[in-house]
């Protein structure tokens, strides 16, 4: 229900800041809030226990939005979320505006993992077949896993293009034993 909750928040959010300002600064905005309150343990207890009433943290917000300097529609959401008692859902609204983001920059997000560090070259070339292939832009986030011996595997949304060398010695290996 919360993750639904947060889709619903973020989607209006996102139609108003198409019509009322840039999706990219409300999209700074709530990211601020965010790490703000994750980086403040106690705000971030006061904000998310159920034990302080939701007219307190309506109060807290209020400041907190009149400091930041926050756009009209970003500060009403933080209100809302406070009145509410929903505070919880500030970093999967942050998720959920910045994947509807992506998806209206027509940006993909690749991870992908190899068995040693990427260089940077090695990197740029990557992203760039990637984003031929996709015919969008491609942001990459990299990992290392040394199990996979060599090669790459790339995960783009929910598809995964396995092509480590770990996984292609297993294929083999049950080829091998199959024909046994």
């Amino acid at each position: 229900m919360s993750s639904a909750s947060a889709v619903r928040y973020a989607r209006a959010l996102f139609d108003v800041a198409l019509k009322e300002s840039d999706p990219s600064r409300i999209e700074q905005e709530l990211s601020s809030i965010t790490s703000l309150v994750k980086g403040h343990a106690e705000l971030q207890n006061a904000l998310e226990s159920p034990g302080v009433p939701p007219i307190a943290k309506k109060a807290v917000v209020q400041a907190l939005v009149e400091r930041g300097q926050f756009t009209p529609s970003v500060g009403k959401l933080l209100v809302m979320l406070a009145e509410r008692d929903r505070l919880t859902l500030l970093q999967p609204v942050l998720e959920a505006f910045r994947a509807r983001l992506r998806e209206q920059q027509r940006v993909l997000e690749a991870e992908i993992t190899t068995a040693l560090p990427l260089e940077p070259g090695q990197q740029a070339a990557l992203q760039q077949r990637l984003g031929d292939a996709t015919t969008r832009q491609v942001t990459l986030t990299t990992k290392v896993d040394p199990s996979l011996i060599g090669g790459v595997v790339a995960r783009i949304g929910s598809t995964v293009y396995d092509g480590s060398l770990a996984t292609q010695l297993a294929k083999l290996k049950g080829r091998l034993a199959e024909n046994r």
